[in-house]
């Protein structure tokens, strides 16, 4: 059986920065970013724990694509993704709590 995957935006505290990623596990891997587990990488650096967008895909393979696709839009086009799911860019953490992957 293959594994799912899914793709995320995140962004720091005044929404100035976005980082698009691809994970098997969204909460393990956000919480990684929040707890700056690698503390030289992008998302640590500029300070990038707010979890504003995610989808979740049926096969890794699928995430990979999409994430391919949105890392190639402009801002302005993430930005329009972010606002379709999360008029107020919250930090959607609290809502991935109980995902089991």
């Amino acid at each position: 059986m293959r594994k799912g995957g899914y793709i995320y935006i995140i962004t720091n505290q005044h929404n100035t920065t976005l980082y698009v990623g691809v994970t098997a596990s969204l909460r393990k891997r956000i919480y990684e970013h929040r707890e700056k587990h690698f503390p030289k990488s992008f998302s640590a650096k500029y300070n990038l724990h707010k979890l504003v967008y995610y989808e979740g895909f049926n096969s890794i393979e699928e995430a990979i694509a999409r994430e391919k696709q949105i890392k190639a839009g402009s801002r302005r086009k993430k930005e329009e993704l972010i606002v379709s799911l999360n008029e107020d860019w919250k930090d959607l953490w609290e809502d991935i709590q109980d995902f089991f992957d």
